[in-house]
């Protein structure tokens, strides 16, 4: 069952509740940037869900490591396809990319 997403009243309210001082069109600003944000991420879901993939999964990973990479070693590598899934053992095999 898909997750049902918050309306854009309860997403006001807790805006409200959160940041007392907020004018009515900053908290309805805030709402705004966050509906847009919930409703991209539903979209990545359903567009995983269709192609059959996990949301997860490592073509996407692969791409946020080699964007990790070049942030922190200053260096543009590509990830093999075939690099290892795990995390600690990718960061340890950087020098082989």
């Amino acid at each position: 069952m898909a997750e049902e997403s918050p309306s854009d009243e309860y997403l006001f309210a807790a805006v409200a509740e959160s940041n007392p001082d907020a004018e009515p069109e900053e908290a309805a600003a805030i709402v705004a940037v966050l509906r847009a944000q919930l409703d991209v991420e539903a979209a990545a879901r359903e567009a995983a869900s269709a192609e059959g993939e996990e949301a997860d999964s490592w073509q996407g990973r692969r791409w946020a490591f080699t964007g990790r990479i070049k942030s922190l070693q200053h260096r543009s590598d590509r990830v093999p396809e075939n690099a290892p899934e795990d995390p600690w053992t990718a960061s340890g095999r950087t020098d082989l990319f």
